[in-house]
């Protein structure tokens, strides 16, 4: 388990660490309203889908604490034009729709008066946190024997405790080798542009005493032909129904480097990232991000006034997938099949 408190519900605030201001500070931001929920998603105070899906819940529950009205009828209105606010916040993660439905459904079916239904909100807020802690260690479990000893695992963006409510997805598989007493090396690569794996994968891991290498993006083709990469774990912030995946931008190119070098690619998500109603990568929307996170470090200009292209997501094809790892197991192929038995 990490050491830090990713996010968590505080006397009514909604705490969370400042994924933004590491490695060089470890801060928190305190959350007084479901606004600054929402704005700490849009500025990724708080990211990677499992987080985001709690941030949502969390979020949802610190609104409706905040709502004067105390007939029923008003206070659900409230609550739901709330979470319409949240839900606007980022487009592709799934997570964040998933958590905002949970809500809404245990909204329309709690009893009770307005301080009833205010307990319950916040009750499921933090069960979402706690459920995706133990998912995460699940996901860890059914992994782990996918990674050999003494072997070198490639990851890509942040998929661990920072990016969920707490252990991660892709780390929290190679955690649960670690702790099945695997020497697991792990390569982590920048990810440009904004830094996931140079700022926050190397930070968790390097913490966690679990030996990482970082690597630029751009070495990945080059570290995979000489065999220095053993699999490729990531993770995803939207699963299609037919296993196709969106993840950080450049995970699509690593999948194309390890197809052509024979190298197990591995996605790891929770079940509340895949989307049983989107049928394909192509239905899934892809968000498009500021420019300046292209064009700008730390606030300093590295690039000239051009145009800038910035999509924060692409799109990896099932046919460039291993398996996918999910807290009821690993998912192999077909996956478009047996990824339809997992459905709820």
């Amino acid at each position: 388990m990490s050491s830090f408190n990713t996010i968590e519900w505080k006397d009514n605030r909604v705490v969370m660490i400042d994924q933004t201001k590491l490695p060089r500070e470890e801060t928190y931001v305190e959350c007084r309203t479901y606004e600054d929920v929402a704005d700490a998603i849009r500025r990724m105070v708080i990211r990677g889908a499992p987080a985001i899906g709690v941030a949502a819940g969390m979020g949802i529950a610190l609104g409706a604490v905040n709502v004067p009205a105390d007939d029923r009828a008003g206070f659900v209105s409230e609550v739901k034009r709330i979470s319409g606010v949240i839900l606007g916040t980022r487009p592709t993660a799934v997570n964040l729709s998933w958590a905002v439905k949970r809500m809404l459904r245990v909204l329309e079916e709690g009893e009770g008066g307005v301080d009833e239904l205010k307990a319950i909100l916040v009750k499921e807020a933090r069960d979402i946190l706690d459920e995706d802690i133990e998912t995460c260690r699940n996901i860890g479990k059914a992994g782990a024997g996918l990674i050999r000893d003494n072997s070198a695992v490639l990851t890509h963006c942040n998929a661990g405790a920072l990016a969920t409510g707490g252990y991660g997805t892709a780390l929290g598989v190679i955690r649960a080798a670690v702790e099945g007493g695997k020497n697991i090396k792990v390569i982590a690569t920048e990810t440009r542009p904004f830094l996931q794996g140079a700022r926050l994968t190397a930070w968790e891991l390097d913490r966690d005493g679990i030996p990482v290498t970082l690597i630029t993006d751009n070495m990945a083709g080059y570290i995979m032909s000489k065999g220095m990469v053993s699999a490729v774990v990531v993770g995803a912030d939207r699963i299609a129904a037919n296993g196709d995946a969106a993840n950080k931008i450049g995970t699509y190119t690593l999948s194309v480097l390890a197809k052509t070098h024979n190298i197990p690619f591995y996605v790891a998500a929770p079940l509340s990232t895949i989307d049983f109603d989107c049928p394909g990568g192509d239905s899934i929307p892809i968000e498009e991000r500021d420019s300046r996170e292209v064009t700008h470090i730390n606030g300093t200009s590295i690039a000239p006034e051009v145009n800038v292209y910035n999509p924060a997501f692409d799109i990896t094809p099932n046919e460039n997938i291993s398996a996918i790892i999910t807290e009821k197991g690993v998912v192999e192929k077909p996956l478009a099949v047996n990824l339809s038995k997992l459905r709820g």
